[in-house]
């Protein structure tokens, strides 16, 4: 819980451009995922499972639409995101100005909203083995893909929070006014 701490208040120290495009790579495949179950379900096509049957089930529960909106859209659209807080994060790491004062806090923000799709994610996953007892190999993909975001993000924040010194911390304290 104290590296999670220093994680979350430390200023991110320079995370290795190699790692982040892997992370974006990864964003990138969980883009084309759910984009493409997204087409589907707009052009009213259940994708084929080959090696799994229950695409059918998941993919037209009442759970694979919030609101109007098919989770698969949600998946893309976080995963769109995220995608383009790594790229900011490399180009702005040889750029100037504004976004590169500030590439930092992207990354940071990005890694950070990981959490929030491995949680999607678990939630999913849960509904299809306890719930739907039915396996989409698609989703199980994007699961797949958020969960590898999402330790890619602990240990690139575990590994920026180790390298800050202790003392570092003491510079977050907020000054009453």
């Amino acid at each position: 819980m104290k590296h999670l701490k220093r994680s979350l208040t430390l200023p991110l120290a320079e995370v290795r451009t190699a790692v982040v495009a892997f992370f974006l790579i990864v964003a990138i495949i969980g883009f084309a995922d759910a984009s493409y179950l997204t087409i589907e379900h707009y052009r009213g096509v259940i994708p084929p499972c080959s090696t799994t049957e229950g695409c059918e089930v998941v993919l037209t529960s009442t759970y694979s639409v919030i609101f109007g909106v098919p989770t698969s859209l949600l998946g893309a659209l976080y995963y769109l995101a995220v995608s383009i807080g790594a790229f900011l994060y490399i180009e702005s790491k040889h750029g100037a100005g504004e976004i590169k004062a500030h590439h930092a806090s992207i990354l940071k923000w990005t890694l950070i909203a990981t959490a929030f799709g491995f949680g999607m994610s678990l939630w999913f996953v849960y509904l299809q083995l306890f719930i739907l007892h039915s396996i989409c190999i698609y989703c199980m993909g994007s699961a797949t893909t958020s969960t590898i975001l999402f330790i890619t993000a602990i240990v690139m924040l575990r590994k920026s929070s180790k390298e800050q010194p202790e003392s570092n911390s003491n510079l977050q304290t907020p000054i009453s006014k």
